[in-house]
Parts: structure tokens; sequence; C-alpha cells
């Protein structure tokens, strides 16, 4: 028997809602439809991009997919709470990094703030969609591909960009960078 509460129920009963099919949702989204299959069968976990891109197809907020229960401001998440519940991209988009949800439970949200650890790998893809992010470097160094520039970052620096122009972040050496992020997407 499957959860309904899990984030892969969450998202086909969405595109249920609104009648569409494994496939017009993927070239609606630009996610591939094994992938999107996967995603709906919980096989995987799927990385922030492929979440933003879902949740504009469907017309949702990112949180919507995401969030199991509410809780009553203030949010307030432990420092414990992110490291043990920092959950890995598994199997799809951006490998290599692991990233806890810090607005969980928050469902009247306009913002999806994330704690991300980016380990060192080869590089991510380039990804765009609408609105903007907010990154803190906490520790390591970044790099910001944004356009065709690149930026390196350290530990104190942040960056805000509109994120509808192509970009990627990457650990900008043989270390783990850890950020937070902050992503608005407009509904």
């Amino acid at each position: 028997m499957t959860n309904p509460q899990t984030l892969g129920n969450r998202v086909r009963t969405f595109r249920e809602r609104l009648g569409l099919s494994v496939e017009e949702l993927s070239q609606n989204s630009n996610v591939d439809t094994a992938v999107l299959e996967s995603i709906e069968a919980d096989e995987v976990y799927p990385s922030i991009g492929t979440l933003v891109r879902l949740a504009r197809a469907l017309g949702q907020r990112v949180g919507t997919f995401t969030d199991d229960h509410f809780v009553p401001d203030p949010l307030i998440v432990k420092s414990y709470v992110m490291q043990n519940e920092t959950a890995p991209n598994q199997g799809v988009g951006t490998p290599g990094y692991r990233y806890c949800l810090l607005g969980k439970g928050k469902t009247d949200r306009h913002m999806e703030p994330y704690y991300i650890v980016i380990e060192p790998s080869e590089k991510r893809p380039i990804s765009a969609h609408e609105g903007e992010e907010f990154i803190i470097v906490v520790s390591g160094k970044l790099e910001l591909e944004y356009g065709k520039q690149k930026y390196a970052l350290s530990a104190g620096d942040s960056v805000y960009y509109n994120s509808v122009v192509p970009h990627a972040v990457n650990s900008a050496d043989d270390k783990p960078a850890i950020i937070y992020a902050v992503i608005y997407t407009p509904i």
C-alpha cells in the first residue's frame, strides 16, 4: 500500500487533478518521463531544481510536495535537526549534494529556505527557473556559474540573483561547501 503523504504521491495527485498524463507533465516541466515516473513511485528523491520545475508546471509551491504537517509560527529548526535530516538527492538531477528543507511545516510560506551540503564532484548542470535565489556560504568555497560568468565565494559571502538566468553552484575545491539558500518562485 502506498503512503499518500510521500512526495511522489503528492506529485501524482496534483498531476491527476489537472488531468495530465505523465508525458504531458514531463513536457510541461522539462523533467524526463522516466525520472518523473521514478519520483512518483518514490524510487528517487528529486533535486531542488527538479522540484521547482514540477511545482511550476503543476501551479503549486515547492512546499506543497514536502510538507507533511503544520507547524505554527515561529518555525525553528535546530542545527542538530539540519545535520540529521539532510536528505541526499537520490538518482535524479544534480548529484553530490544533500539538503534539508528549513520551511517544512510552514504552510503559508512564500519562500523555500534550505540548508545544503554540496560535495566536491563533477560540475552540476546549468538550470534556470522563474524567481530569485539568495545564498549565504557557511563554510567551504563555492563557485557560482551565472550566465557566462563564474564567481568565487567563501564563508561569509552571499549572493542574490534572478534565477531565470542559467546558473549552477558547485564546490570550488576538494572539500564540501555548506550553504543556506532561499528560493522564491512566483506562482
